[in-house]
């Protein structure tokens, strides 16, 4: 029992003692803190202190600074300042001066109008002095001459009329006369070229192509029953069949020739088969239809080939095909374009431009001809818009539009492309002409060189190719012919069609007769 409470004492008083240490640590800890904490804040009083002596010190040296920049801003601004001044007064000084300089000049210029002003004054007196003059000799030249003034006005105007119309002659003879003979000499020379390299066949054609049959019985087999097989065919080529009493023959007649060589070669082909019924026929047809559409683009992609020009459309290229069964007064189209292609590259070698767009041109400038029996319009406005829609260039466009004259021809391509085509047109065996036409365009050409005063009578002679023409010499002088051939010239451009050129030949001649009795 004493051992447990000694135990109990001691462990008392050991917690005893340790609450005080704890407390007296406690104390301790507290004083060394207070102490820090003291002596901290007087650190921190003295950095203050010492930041506020700095800033003090910096702030009077920025003081100062800026009263040394402010007076050196001042002495350059004033500098500044005074050189302006100079300035402006030099150029005070200058306007001064010129303003003096110009008093002086205005000065002189009033002296010298004033001096204009009295010569005026003077000329007009003199001039009223010379009208006076000018009067009283008028009136004493009609008192001598007999004249009014108006009829000595007529008499000088009706010779100087005269004179001038000689003078106009002679000119223009000289002109025509030199520029003939050097465009001639060119033309020859480049036109003889052109032809000498070209070779062409002369090709005859019509609107009736004739089938050969092996014996006269065939034709009853072709008109078939009540005329089916005959109805079938002209129904499916749109083309007249023609049977009559021509011995072992049938023709075929239409204006399409692509329609009349399909139709030709689906009734060989029927012809040598033998079988012929509607069915058969419309096979036929269609066989033949295709065959003759591979031509035309064989066709078309040879004339391309040989004509050497590159990158025209597809579709450009079938209907070129489709000329080769075109004509045009007998001339097959196709060779007709590729003649012009090549006379148009060797014409635009010789005048030294390029040659392809010429002979693009020339292939192109008839291709509405391909088309003119489907669409309405001329075979130029048609060309025209065929080429226009395949995106060729306004060089070909306006040589398709300008070959005929339709319009004024304003490239040396559209030029040459109207010369070859004339070349080729007007070669000899190139076209045939009716008759009936060919005399009409004779009679008309007599005419407008008729029509003319002082024209007694006219020939057409060479074909239509030259027009003789005899003046009355009373009427036309020596002088005014060159005038009048000039404009016999310009009324047959306006209104005759006509391949190649017509030569103009005025004779006039005075004859005298006498009788010796």
């Amino acid at each position: 029992m004493d051992l447990w409470l000694q135990i109990l004492v001691f462990a008392g008083v050991a917690i005893v003692a340790l609450i005080i240490g704890v407390i007296i640590g406690n104390i301790y800890r507290k004083k060394v803190a207070e102490a820090e904490i003291g002596s901290a804040e007087q650190e921190a009083k003295r950095i203050v202190s010492e930041a506020i002596k700095d800033a003090e010190a910096k702030k009077k040296e920025a003081i100062i600074e800026g009263k040394d920049e402010i007076h050196r801003l001042r002495n350059e601004s004033e500098s500044e300042l005074s050189s302006r001044r100079k300035e402006v007064q030099r150029q005070e000084r200058r306007i001064q001066q010129k303003e003096e300089s110009l008093d002086k000049k205005l000065d002189n210029i009033e002296a010298k109008e004033e001096k204009i002003n009295k010569k005026m004054r003077e000329a007009e007196a003199r001039l009223a002095e010379v009208e006076t003059i000018k009067k009283s000799q008028f009136e004493m030249l009609e008192r001598i001459s007999g004249y009014t003034v108006e009829q000595a006005k007529a008499y000088l105007l009706d010779q100087l009329d005269q004179e001038l119309t000689h003078e106009k002659s002679l000119k223009i003879m000289d002109f025509e006369q030199q520029l003939k003979d050097e465009s001639d000499k060119k033309a020859r020379n480049i036109i003889s070229l052109a032809i000498q390299r070209l070779a062409s066949e002369q090709v005859a054609e019509a609107t009736v192509s004739v089938v050969p049959l092996p014996n006269d019985e065939m034709k009853g087999r072709i008109i078939g029953r009540e005329g089916r097989n005959i109805r079938a065919i002209e129904t499916l080529t749109g083309v007249d069949l023609i049977i009559d009493d021509t011995p072992e023959a049938i023709t075929l007649s239409s204006f399409e020739p692509v329609r009349r060589e399909i139709a030709r070669i689906s009734l060989e082909k029927l012809i040598s088969d033998g079988r012929i019924h509607p069915a058969r026929v419309e096979e036929m047809v269609d066989k033949a239809r295709r065959e003759v559409e591979a031509t035309i683009k064989q066709e078309g992609e040879r004339a391309v080939l040989e004509a050497g020009v590159n990158g025209i459309h597809p579709e450009l290229v079938k209907l070129l095909g489709r000329l080769k069964y075109r004509t045009s007064y007998g001339q097959n189209v196709l060779n007709h374009s590729l003649e012009v292609s090549y006379l148009c590259g060797m014409i635009a070698s010789e005048l030294g431009i390029d040659p392809k767009v010429a002979k693009r041109a020339g292939l192109l400038h008839d291709i509405g001809k391909a088309l003119d029996h489907e669409i309405e319009g001329s075979h130029i406005e048609i060309g025209v818009d065929v080429a226009r829609k395949y995106k060729e260039s306004d060089a070909v466009i306006h040589a398709i539009h300008a070959h005929h004259g339709d319009v004024e021809a304003k490239t040396i391509v559209a030029c040459i492309v109207q010369a070859a085509d004339a070349i080729s047109a007007a070669r000899p065996g190139a076209r045939r002409e009716n008759l009936e036409n060919y005399i009409k365009r004779l009679q008309k050409l007599e005419e407008v060189a008729s029509s003319f005063d002082g024209v007694e009578t006219s020939f057409a002679i060479q074909a239509g190719r030259e027009i003789r023409i005899m003046v009355k010499p009373e009427a036309v002088s020596d002088d005014s012919m060159a005038l009048l051939a000039r404009n016999i010239c310009k009324k047959i451009e306006e209104d005759l069609e006509y391949p190649g050129q017509i030569k103009v030949n005025i004779i006039r001649e005075s004859r005298v007769t006498d009788f010796a009795k």
